[in-house]
């Protein structure tokens, strides 16, 4: 059997978490801040986790695990 391929754009948005679930950035803190409120902003800043009922769609796209 040949190796799985790993998509690249996934592999560069999500990241493994110790008890196998998916770590990512949230989206919107890249420019426009100033029409955002600070608390907006602040909750941004922390990562998310990918909920359940997509969790084996990014473990389709990333067969070995994204490294961290």
């Amino acid at each position: 059997m040949p190796k799985m391929k790993t998509r690249k754009s996934a592999a560069k948005r999500f990241r493994s978490a110790g008890k196998g679930k998916f770590k990512f950035k949230k989206a919107g803190l890249r420019h426009l801040l100033s029409a955002r409120t600070t608390n907006r902003k602040r909750n941004l800043r922390r990562g998310g986790y990918v909920s359940k009922a997509n969790q084996k769609q990014v473990e389709g796209m990333l067969p070995y695990g994204a490294k961290t």
